[in-house]
């Protein structure tokens, strides 16, 4: 059983694990989720022959929620102090808002980054009304935020899904009901992408963007992973039968993307 590791940071902690010996890849997930999002991915990136860190964003899991600030920027920098700490360069997965964190860290950090996987990302604010921003604010507000995402949660994975979903969004949702945490969650929700799109040009890593041809965050997910690729002359895969989170519902085509494309970066580096 794997030990939580903690990293010192100004306001908290930031909880990791780290498995396997070799190139570092860390593992970033996406707001109101956990490092164990990756528990199919990981095991098999170990299996490959690398050290692989997955890590809680600030203010979910076992990090702490003491933190006065949330968002990209913030979550780029917890990831560099960690990558700083473990020995790096690396190779950066980030899915969803975690996406957005390690692309802006590649252009912000790019000695710390050998490879960038941008799974499902966020790397820019989708188009949405007045009113849209205030029913949302409403509806993850501290109070309602584990009930909405109880319920918003399970949609997001269109297309296959784990057989211990339910089991995984019952603990997802337990650790936003823990004192503090929905608090921290809800605050995270109010960041905006804006500072990754406007140095998304800056990144000069090697990009893969990996995208489920049913994820129900975009409009028209492949138009969305054209545009980060043609942005940072990345790489696209598109991952039948999945949603918003193609690295636990559709984990060996994930599983075999990613290992070929950082023994590249790896190479490359």
């Amino acid at each position: 059983m794997t030990t939580t590791s903690f990293l010192e940071r100004p306001d908290g902690r930031i909880g990791y694990d780290v498995a396997g010996e070799g190139p570092l890849l860390v593992l970033v997930p996406g707001m109101g989720d956990l490092r164990a999002t990756y528990r199919f991915l990981a095991p098999g990136l170990v299996a490959a022959g690398y050290r692989v860190a997955t890590v809680d964003l600030r203010g979910h899991g076992d990090s702490d929620t003491t933190f006065a600030a949330y968002g990209d920027v913030e979550t780029a920098s917890d990831i560099a102090a960690l990558i700083e700490h473990l020995g790096g360069p690396a190779v950066v997965v980030g899915n969803s808002m975690g996406a957005g964190a390690a692309a802006y860290l590649a252009a912000d950090r790019p000695e710390l980054v050998s490879g960038v996987v941008l799974v499902g990302p966020f790397v820019r604010d989708g188009a949405i009304s007045s009113f849209q921003k205030l029913l949302l604010r409403v509806a993850l507000a501290p109070a309602l935020a584990a009930l909405t995402w109880k319920t918003y949660l399970p949609k997001l994975y269109a297309g296959r899904r784990p057989d211990d979903l339910d089991a995984y969004v019952a603990d997802v949702i337990a650790s936003i009901k823990r004192p503090g945490y929905a608090k921290a969650f809800s605050a995270t929700t109010h960041l905006t992408h804006a500072p990754v799109e406007a140095r998304l040009g800056e990144v000069r890593a090697p990009v893969l963007v990996v995208m489920g041809e049913l994820d129900p965050d975009f409009p028209s997910p492949a138009d969305e992973a054209a545009w980060i690729a043609q942005r940072t002359d990345g790489q696209v895969v598109m991952v039948a039968d999945a949603g918003h989170y193609p690295q636990s519902q559709q984990p060996d085509v994930v599983l075999a993307a990613v290992r070929d494309f950082a023994a590249k970066a790896v190479h490359r580096a």
